[in-house]
């Protein structure tokens, strides 16, 4: 009876110890603090907001924040100076992108196939309906969207003619789409881990792989931004423009959109930890 006792206290022991790494390391994952690549500082910027996704300011600083319930239970909201949020459109399946377009906001429903939204005022209208739309953008005139499944499509929408041109089919988890003031049209497919740049010719150009489930794409005065829908461990990237790729932020949790508030400074949503985080260039000698 003692041997047998002996047995099971070392056998249990042993069990303890090989355990806790299995369950410190998803804890590990789950808490480690974000961190700031050189050259960049963040702070926290509004709390408490669960599910949120795409961000937009309009032409007066009004900023738009969608959240990514399905089932019709999502939301935009508007978020005032002084930091209080008020309910500007509701009854969405999955509203994950907003984008400025004409006199509104852009918003598109990921949850099958519904309409795509012009939100101006109080009121929202349809453009046009596609199938699980994730990602809008606009060059000034057309409407960019990108279809969030697989055999999706990448689709251009004319408000003159209200004629719906498909660009690319067959993506796969089509998540983000990027118009840059150049003419530039930037997409990625989540399935891949890749961003491609668009050709009329239909040679796509390879620009990133090797990414974690890549979910939104911004052009802006510092390069191409990229960030990473994953659970753990996603990442804030920075194409710059001499080409290389930075890690700006690390060591968050399924990130969202990002967009340009100021020269050096961005909003990103965490949707991980439900906030929206400001990222800053620090000064040259800080």
């Amino acid at each position: 009876m003692l041997l047998r006792q002996k047995i099971r206290f070392w056998l249990m022991l042993f069990l303890g110890a090989a355990l806790v790494p299995a369950v410190a390391y998803p804890a590990w994952r789950h808490l480690y603090p974000v961190e700031a690549s050189g050259g960049w500082g963040y702070q926290v910027f509004h709390e408490n907001i669960p599910r949120v996704s795409a961000l937009v300011r309009d032409a007066r600083g009004a900023l738009f924040i969608s959240q990514e319930f399905d089932d019709g239970q999502g939301t935009i909201l508007q978020r005032s100076r002084d930091g209080s949020l008020k309910t500007v459109l509701s009854g969405l399946s999955k509203p994950d992108g907003l984008a400025l377009y004409r006199d509104g906001v852009a918003v598109s429903q990921e949850g099958g196939r519904l309409p795509v939204l012009l939100l101006g005022g109080d009121q929202a209208k349809p453009l046009f309906t596609s199938d699980s739309v994730e990602g809008v953008a606009s060059d000034g005139h057309y409407l960019y969207a990108i279809e969030d499944r697989h055999h999706g499509r990448l689709l251009r929408f004319d408000p003159q003619s209200a004629e719906l041109v498909t660009l690319r089919d067959d993506l796969d988890e089509g998540e983000a789409i990027a118009a840059c003031s150049d003419g530039r049209l930037f997409y990625t497919e989540k399935k891949h881990g890749w961003v491609k740049q668009w050709q009329a010719d239909g040679q796509d150009i390879l620009v990133q792989d090797g990414l974690n489930d890549p979910g939104f794409l911004l052009c802006s005065d510092d390069g191409l931004w990229i960030t990473e829908d994953a659970t753990h461990m996603a990442r804030v990237l920075l194409l710059d423009r001499a080409g290389q790729l930075q890690v700006v932020l690390d060591h968050l949790r399924s990130v969202q959109s990002i967009i340009a508030v100021a020269p050096g400074r961005y909003l990103l949503a965490e949707q991980g930890r439900s906030r929206i985080l400001q990222l800053d260039r620090l000064p040259a000698d800080s």
